[in-house]
């Protein structure tokens, strides 16, 4: 697993230890998302949404190749994340539109195929796409502190990212809400982020316990390369939604709020290379 401790301490050395591979999946995401607009504007809307599921199937593999190539982690472990991820996410998402809870009540539409049991097969990948890349935020926030104070903050790194997905998704009628209520942001009531923390909290706790039990610590991640991937959204997510979906609210809210997580995980990366840099001396 990446030792923290060992993390290098210059550029340079930082290049010599990034994989190709990992490189390569990262950079093929990240054109396909620059892309979307693009195929956009050329065929319209319909090829819009073939965008949007080539942009989440090449996030889902840049985590996981990142997990995947990761020392001591390898194939096998980012493979059990992927097997407790997706059927617990889809489980979530199953019970929340049939039932209402957590998030409140809303209803996907017939636009993203195919579905099981009402749930676009797309949704759990999406929560696999961001949930490690949020929970090396949260590691690098709280360092090595008890399991509890990271999951709380793995929830609220990964829900942070929801303030600007939510808006984008409602406006490309991929999901409705029955009623946002009084209490609501852009027309999405307040109650789906509390449903937010409270599903992915659990979802990580779930991983972490299996972990726990197979002798492994969930917050030993490959942080650097999956750092990069959170960064990477937050930057790609404000400037889609300021400059080519008409969304400056969310736009500006997600850029604040997730830019806070990105800043304190920075800080505790800053502290991490102070630290390395006094054991080297």
């Amino acid at each position: 697993m990446e030792r923290l401790t060992t993390f290098p301490l210059s550029p340079r050395r930082l290049l010599k230890r990034l994989d190709p591979i990992v490189i390569i999946s990262v950079d093929t995401w990240v054109l396909a998302m620059i892309g979307v607009p693009i195929l956009r504007w050329v065929w319209g809307d319909d090829a819009l949404l073939g965008g949007i599921v080539l942009g989440v199937f090449l996030q889902v593999i840049a985590s996981f190749v990142t997990l995947s190539r990761a020392k001591g982690w390898g194939l096998r472990y980012a493979v059990l994340t992927v097997a407790l991820i997706a059927p617990a996410a889809w489980a979530v998402e199953y019970i929340g539109h049939t039932t209402g809870f957590p998030f409140g009540a809303y209803a996907y539409t017939e636009r993203l195929q195919p579905q099981i049991g009402g749930v676009p097969i797309l949704i759990p990948f999406a929560w696999l796409m961001m949930l490690p890349p949020a929970w090396a935020a949260a590691r690098l926030i709280i360092g090595m502190r008890s399991r509890l104070a990271f999951i709380g903050m793995s929830a609220i790194t990964f829900t942070v990212w929801d303030l600007f997905l939510d808006p984008q998704m409602v406006l490309w009628n991929l999901w409705v809400w029955d009623d946002p209520g009084a209490l609501n942001y852009v027309g999405i009531p307040l109650s789906n982020y509390v449903g937010w923390l409270l599903a992915s909290g659990a979802i990580t706790a779930l991983v972490m316990g299996v972990f726990h039990v197979i002798g492994r610590d969930l917050r030993e991640l490959p942080v650097l390369a999956l750092m990069g991937i959170y960064v990477i959204t937050w930057l790609l997510q404000t400037i889609g939604q300021l400059f080519f979906w008409g969304l400056p609210i969310p736009a500006l809210v997600g850029f604040v709020a997730m830019g806070l997580c990105v800043i304190l995980a920075l800080r505790g990366l800053a502290r991490i290379r102070q630290q390395a840099e006094k054991e080297e001396a």
